[in-house]
């Protein structure tokens, strides 16, 4: 598996080779650095740790800042990639270009929060009439019980919060891959507002 972090600039429509319209999300991609790597010997599993975005450390804590190698700055954010599919040390930089063979990946990203919900907009219940006199329109209904054990149970749908929740789309396409802006186009929609980030691996559904 090949994964790396990057940031949701927008949508747009691009032309693919036959003159077929379709919608795309843009990604940005600013160099992955490899500040750490996780072995099986050590901590039971292997993975790499990236990380983008530099800040500077005099804005860190000690315990933040303490987990970078010398020569690395600190990174704002940082993630583990569990069986990465390239040989890779610490300190190397990664680029989009890894994804220039990918035709499929995976993306996840921590949707939009819509903040409190009710039963009709959070679980798409369908309601009651909308006549005059019904009393009954937007509301989730009974949710007691009759008779014994008098309770409501566990994992109702109810009003709540809504969104803010981590999200992964699957088996999205690659249309384009810009390694000199450091651009990957894809096909269809990704979670989360503009400018959020996200994490992007290959599909591990579908790789054709």
């Amino acid at each position: 598996m090949i994964a790396l972090i990057g940031k949701k600039v927008g949508m747009t429509q691009v032309f693919d080779d036959t003159g077929v319209l379709m919608p795309v999300t843009v990604l940005k991609f600013e160099a992955n650095v490899v500040v750490g790597r996780k072995t099986l010997d050590k901590f039971g599993y292997d993975a790499v740790v990236l990380g983008v975005f530099d800040i500077k450390k005099a804005r860190t804590t000690k315990p933040y800042a303490g987990q970078f190698p010398e020569n690395i700055a600190p990174r704002k954010i940082m993630h583990e990639m569990r069986d990465f599919g390239k040989d890779v040390q610490i300190g190397d930089s990664l680029g989009v270009d890894l994804f220039r063979d990918t035709r499929f990946v995976d993306v996840s990203a921590t949707s939009k929060g819509k903040g409190f919900q009710g039963v009709l907009k959070r679980w798409h219940f369908g309601g009651g009439r909308s006549t005059h006199g019904s009393k009954f329109h937007r509301e989730p209904g009974s949710t007691g019980q009759s008779t014994y054990p008098h309770k409501t149970f566990k994992n109702v749908k109810l009003p709540g919060r809504m969104g803010g929740e981590k999200v992964t789309i699957q088996n999205l396409k690659v249309i384009r891959v810009d390694a000199d802006n450091g651009l990957l186009l894809i096909r269809g929609a990704v979670p989360g507002p503009r400018d959020c980030t996200v994490v992007v691996r290959t599909a591990v559904k579908r790789s054709k």
